[in-house]
């Protein structure tokens, strides 16, 4: 999951912060907030398969270029949070500056951020529904104890990352 979010400038916004700094309840106020003020927002996703088919470096680059593409307009640059030292290739050769910890810097990488995690939170929450033996609702898919109990229990199922451990130890 990645988001990608065109600020006014001089937009404040309360408690626009890294994501992963909100708590849930946070995070779902300040995405409505960025979702009315955003110019632009969007997000991209990228299936499990194609994750454990390309790796998790490749993928991050795809579903960024795929949050960048669902724009309704072409950014003249982007800041991103840093991802790696090497090149990255974005989409039609938009310039960009990678920010380390940008998610904590800049208040368009935030919101990015924000925008990214409901949404995959929420995805999650529906997840659950499908699959509730394993409390998708509850961790949001990450490696907690309870998460890892349900998984040494009924083993994986078909949304799981299979090439990231445990998963990866059990198939």
């Amino acid at each position: 999951m990645a988001g990608a979010v065109i600020l006014p400038a001089n937009i404040k916004i309360p408690n626009l912060k890294d994501s992963k700094m909100l708590s849930p309840l946070a995070r779902e106020k300040v995405y409505k907030i960025i979702i009315k003020k955003a110019l632009y927002w969007s997000a991209g996703i990228i299936s499990n398969n194609i994750i454990d088919k390309e790796g998790i470096s490749q993928t991050n680059l795809d579903v960024m270029n795929k949050a960048i593409k669902n724009l309704k307009i072409k950014p003249d640059y982007l800041l991103i949070d840093f991802l790696s030292k090497k090149k990255i290739n974005i989409i039609n050769n938009i310039a960009y500056f990678l920010i380390k910890k940008g998610d904590k810097k800049i208040c368009s990488i935030s919101a990015a951020s924000i925008i990214a995690k409901v949404t995959r939170d929420r995805i999650m929450v529906s997840y659950d529904k499908k699959f509730p033996n394993y409390g998708f609702a509850r961790h949001k898919g990450y490696g907690t104890t309870y998460h890892r109990a349900m998984i040494e229990k009924y083993g994986i199922c078909k949304i799981h990352r299979k090439s990231f451990r445990p998963m990866s130890n059990i198939v």
